[in-house]
């Protein structure tokens, strides 16, 4: 384990790591999170001495989708939007002391293939969009941490070699896709593209 020593104040803080366990079995036990989910979020820690601990709890794939790099406790200073949960913990004592900072967002609806390719067909304004979040890819953000796939009826279609929809990867914040990201493809088969959606439109796997 490498510390960050801050030498105005001998305060050392910790790189982000999985949570100490002692703290995943408060958030399952106290707070209630799905025990699936807990070795999922990340945190920093501050020690001041002894075996007491601040800490604060974050979810990585939420930082890079808003373009911030955590490396230690104070770098969220900045950045309250991105803390989960805050405050204490002291595995000699068996003490944990968490308060909710901003609101858990990854139990989501999951659509099966059937309610996908319904929201799919059910687009009908020209450049109109639907977006699934996904738990695949090279993108960031939202409850599934691998951004959202969205769909838009194509507003050149049926212009001479248009599709009928495009289809996007991007990032998410706040549940929200950050634009329509990057095109992948096109395409005139709803069914193909629901197909393809559903397999990353599954419960989050990892951070």
């Amino acid at each position: 384990m490498f510390w960050k020593k801050k030498s105005e104040d001998s305060v050392i803080e910790s790189p982000p790591k999985i949570l100490p366990n002692i703290v995943q079995q408060y958030l399952i036990t106290q707070k209630k999170i799905d025990p699936e989910y807990a070795p999922l979020f990340k945190s920093v820690s501050k020690k001041n001495g002894g075996a007491n601990f601040e800490i604060r709890i974050f979810d990585e794939s939420d930082a890079a989708a808003r373009k911030v790099v955590v490396k230690s406790f104070s770098d969220l200073n900045g950045h309250p939007e991105l803390v989960i949960y805050e405050g204490h913990y002291d595995e000699a004592a068996k003490k944990v002391e968490l308060e909710e900072k901003n609101k858990l967002s990854w139990d989501t609806q999951i659509f099966n293939q059937e309610e996908i390719l319904k929201k799919i067909e059910g687009l009908t304004q020209p450049g109109s969009t639907v977006f699934f979040f996904q738990t695949r890819g090279g993108n960031c953000g939202g409850p599934l941490g691998k951004g959202a796939n969205v769909i838009e009826l194509n507003p050149a279609y049926p212009g001479k070699g248009q599709k009928k929809y495009n289809i996007y990867v991007t990032d998410v914040v706040d549940m929200q896709p950050v634009g329509k990201g990057a095109k992948l493809w096109n395409s005139d088969k709803p069914k193909e593209i629901a197909s393809w959606i559903v397999q990353g439109h599954c419960k989050r796997l990892y951070s």
